[in-house]
């Protein structure tokens, strides 16, 4: 297939088929940026409100640079990766800062700019600026390598370069934002990873993987994720109406959001019971937190939850709650307050710690 040819018919496709979202047909590198990080990791169909919320909040870069980062992290609660978050403050502040509110217009010094990679930059300088640079991502490997039949690992170091030098000649230099989103849209909806729409495909002729039956194959990719088994155990700590939380550090994950006082054991505590009251010597007898266990003898126990599970791409995390009822004072350890569940409805906090608020404390 001719590089012509390729583009071609991947924008005809495009206009017959492209999804109506807010974030196509404008120029703004703002809202560009700012679709582009919400929906890293994340589908179109939750990412969607998370963006119309942003925008009518922050409508411009500089109402984001000038937001508190609690509420742009309560904002974002429930997206994940609050890397992301952070990052799109950060660089929010810089744009504000350093460049008077006015986005830098070329690929290379957008990928100056913190929270910004090669496929984000390629994204808002050929779509806000119409430079002529190819987006590459999971969505591109996986249609280049389909329909030109390339068994480059896509794991390997070598594929950003064999799939980012085919990407960029095959590249409209007539329509560079067009090619790009078409790009993006033919592999979320019809090149999808599993069970692509091949019989309706634009490239049934032309494609090597249908050709050859190799759709489940290709594109190849050797490395697996490893997964960590985590288990939590949050003690609700209550007094006065009021529960101790603190904000998260940022060397682990949901940096910067809100939980209860958190013990972290290597395997899971079956032997605590969900029954009220129960089982207070195996938590006394379990822990080593000196906190925890002053804590515990001066409270009363109101209930213990059964096993909540929480899945993200690196971790499974197995949390249990202990709701403890402090009959007496104490001191605190650094950093932790009580709130008030008014205060803890407005604070970010993990969508483990909402989903279990929601159903527990109403």
């Amino acid at each position: 297939m001719t590089n012509p040819g390729f583009s071609t018919k991947l924008i005809t496709w495009y206009h017959q088929n492209k999804r109506d979202l807010p974030w196509r047909n404008i120029k703004d590198p703002y809202k560009i940026w700012l679709s582009e990080i919400i929906l890293q990791q994340t589908r179109v169909a939750q990412g969607l409100p998370y963006y119309e919320k942003f925008i009518e909040n922050y409508p411009t870069v500089n109402d984001l640079a000038n937001a508190d980062e609690k509420e742009v992290l309560r904002l974002w609660q429930g997206l994940g990766y609050y890397s992301r978050a952070r990052s799109l403050h950060t660089t929010a502040r810089i744009i504000a800062k350093d460049f008077e509110g006015v986005f830098p217009n070329t690929y290379h010094e957008l990928l100056k700019l913190k929270g910004i990679g090669p496929y984000t930059a390629a994204a808002i300088a050929s779509f806000a600026f119409d430079e002529n640079v190819a987006v590459v991502d999971g969505n591109v490997f996986r249609i280049l390598a389909r329909i030109f039949g390339i068994e480059t690992d896509i794991s390997s170091h070598q594929a950003k370069k064999v799939f980012g030098e085919l990407a960029n000649r095959l590249i409209s230099e007539n329509d560079p934002s067009t090619h790009n989103q078409a790009m993006m849209e033919f592999g979320a909806t019809y090149c999808t990873p599993h069970n692509p729409e091949c019989m309706f495909c634009t490239f049934h002729f032309d494609c090597e993987a249908n050709a050859s039956g190799r759709q489940a194959i290709l594109p190849i990719k050797s490395k697996k994720i490893k997964v960590k088994q985590r288990f939590f155990y949050y003690f609700l700590i209550e007094q006065n109406e009021k529960f101790l939380l603190h904000q998260r550090k940022k060397s682990d994950i949901w940096a910067g959001l809100f939980d209860f006082y958190l013990e972290e054991r290597s395997t899971d505590l079956q032997s605590v019971s969900s029954q009220v009251g129960s089982n207070i010597e195996t938590i006394l007898e379990e822990t080593k937190d000196n906190f925890l266990k002053e804590t515990i003898k001066k409270s009363t126990i109101k209930s213990i939850s059964e096993n909540h599970k929480h899945i993200l791409t690196h971790q499974r995390i197995e949390a249990k709650f202990i709701h403890l009822k402090l009959n007496e004072n104490i001191d605190l350890p650094d950093s932790f307050e009580f709130y008030s569940r008014t205060e803890i409805e407005d604070l970010p906090k993990p969508i483990l710690i909402e989903k279990y608020l929601k159903k527990t404390l109403k």
